[in-house]
This record gives C-alpha cells, sequence and structure tokens, in this order.
C-alpha cells in the first residue's frame, strides 16, 4: 500500500442550475490538478449543480429535481471518463436520482477504473429537507493507498460517528465536499476541521463552494488537514484554515500528504500496537436502545 500522496482540493464556485457549465468547469479542474501531479482531487457539495434549495417551485420543477441523475448517469459518466483518461481520484457533489424516483444528496468517487460508487449524505440541514431524501450507508472507495471516506459537510462536522468509523475500518483520508455559507462562522469550521484530524488521527480533504449562488454567500475554506510527523497538532497540507485571508478564492490547493504518519493503532491508550480503546460493541448496545425511542424512528 502506497504512503505518498498528491492531494487537491477545489474551492468553486458552481452556477446554480447550469449542470452543463458546471460539469466542464469540474473535467478542466481535474485536468489541471492531474497536470500538476494530483492522485486525489475533492471538490463542493452539489459541484453540478449548485447548491441552495429553489424554494420558488415544488415537487419536480425544483431544480435539483430537474437535475437530478442516476449514478452512473450521462455527468458521471463524463467525469469518469476523465479519471480514467488522467489515471486520477475525484470526488465531487451532485444530485442523485435513486431508482424509486427519491433525490438525494450525493457524493460520488470517480478513478482510473470509472465510477467507484456514491454516498448520501444522512443528516439534512437548513432547506435541504425540501429536495432531498436522508441517506443511511457509509461509503468508502479502494486506492492504491487504502479506502478512502466520504462524508459531506454537516456529516462531517456534526455527527462524528461516522468520522469514527471511517478510521476504525482502516481510512487514512476521508473526502469531504461541503457547502457553508457564512450562515455559520469560518471559526466553526475551522475547529471542527483541526479537533477530527487531531482526535481521529486521520488526513481530511474537505472543498467548499465560494460566490453567491440564490441567496447564500459561501465561504470557501478548501484544505487538506492532517497529523505532522513530529507536533502534535494538526498541520495544513493544502489550503489553509476557514476564514483566513483569501480563502474564499477560487482556486486549486495542492498538497503532499505522508499517509505513515496515521499508520497507529486507532484511539488506542498509548502509541504502540496494543488494542484500541474504542468499544464498538458497547456503543452498539447504548444505540440500540435510543434506536427503540419512537422521536428517533423515520
Amino acid at each position: 500500500m502506497k504512503d505518498i500522496m498528491n492531494v487537491a482540493v477545489v474551492t468553486y464556485e458552481p452556477r446554480w442550475g447550469d449542470k452543463e457549465r458546471n460539469l466542464n468547469r469540474i473535467i478542466g479542474y481535474l485536468e489541471c490538478a492531474a497536470a500538476r501531479g494530483a492522485n486525489l482531487v475533492v471538490l463542493p457539495e452539489t459541484a453540478l449543480t449548485g447548491y441552495d434549495a429553489d424554494l420558488d417551485h415544488e415537487g419536480d420543477e425544483r431544480m435539483h429535481h430537474r437535475l437530478a441523475e442516476p449514478i452512473p448517469g450521462p455527468s458521471t459518466e463524463a467525469v469518469a471518463e476523465a479519471t480514467h483518461r488522467l489515471g486520477v481520484y475525484a470526488v465531487f457533489g451532485l444530485a442523485e436520482r435513486a431508482e424509486d424516483g427519491t433525490v438525494y444528496n450525493a457524493a460520488v468517487a470517480c478513478g482510473p477504473d470509472g465510477v467507484l460508487g456514491r454516498y448520501r449524505k444522512m443528516h439534512l440541514p437548513a432547506d435541504e429537507p425540501s429536495w432531498a431524501g436522508r441517506g443511511d450507508e457509509p461509503f468508502m472507495f479502494g486506492t492504491p493507498w487504502g479506502p478512502v471516506g466520504v462524508s459531506i459537510c454537516y456529516d462531517t462536522f456534526v455527527f462524528s460517528e461516522i468520522m469514527r468509523y471511517y478510521r476504525a475500518s482502516g481510512c487514512r483520508l476521508i473526502a469531504n465536499p461541503f457547502a457553508v455559507n457564512t450562515g455559520v462562522t469560518a471559526r466553526n469550521i475551522k475547529d471542527s476541521l483541526e479537533y477530527l484530524a487531531a482526535n481521529n488521527d486521520v488526513y481530511i480533504a474537505s472543498a467548499n463552494c465560494t460566490g453567491c449562488a440564490i441567496s447564500d454567500d459561501f465561504v470557501g475554506g478548501s484544505s487538506v488537514i492532517g497529523p505532522g510527523k513530529n507536533v502534535p497538532a494538526v498541520h495544513y497540507y493544502a489550503g489553509g484554515p476557514c476564514g483566513a485571508p483569501g480563502s474564499d478564492e477560487q482556486e486549486l490547493h495542492l498538497g503532499t500528504i505522508d499517509l505513515s504518519y496515521v499508520d497507529k493503532p486507532f484511539l488506542a491508550k498509548q502509541w504502540a500496537d496494543v488494542d484500541p480503546d474504542f468499544r464498538p460493541d458497547v456503543y452498539a448496545r447504548w444505540y440500540a436502545e435510543l434506536a427503540e425511542q419512537e422521536r428517533f424512528k423515520r
């Protein structure tokens, strides 16, 4: 398994509702990243369509419903052709239409071998329930650098369960497409990412939108963050903290990471080859009790 990996994250302004233009931009960024030596490229949540909910229409007239595609579908196949041609991996956000007609806020992974699979956002804040259904499955895809987990925005920043699941499953890197606007402080994003990377001893590649869509101004702040070799604090390998000067500008950030830095027991008592402190058997009992409560049944 390889350790040295070049990871690109893109701070990008998708044009709301213009799927053709956004698809061309996504492929263009992949070509630029590949030319600079990237192995993995992460683009924002809903990079294919734009994020803001269409509250002026109902049902299938809503923008995300009109532009939703199956996976695989025309846009993911176009991106997969590019990742095959360029020899890179890519993760980007889109509206997915499932076989039963449900539309999901999803992120798809493509690579040299085509479309690898998708993740459906599990927790839906703000106006997202007006157009998206809730996912319920984790998703990891295989690479020469080991498995990479995928999580989207709110799932990453607020619900630690999925990050812990991926890390305990052997992921050393998490791809995190997100779409955060000025309604969430940049400090919250910065603190959340730094805590998650440090506490779980994992690399996180996050890509955010920027610019203004319908009503939201997005804050950018794409980054590749993870542990340093000789210090306990986290390090920014590409991009920088959300809210830093210039972090809201459209840009492709590229950094090199050494995944061997996280080849340690997950949540162990000490940095040695010992059994982890992590106890999923105990937590499973707790959550099973909660799942029986009516307020958590959906």
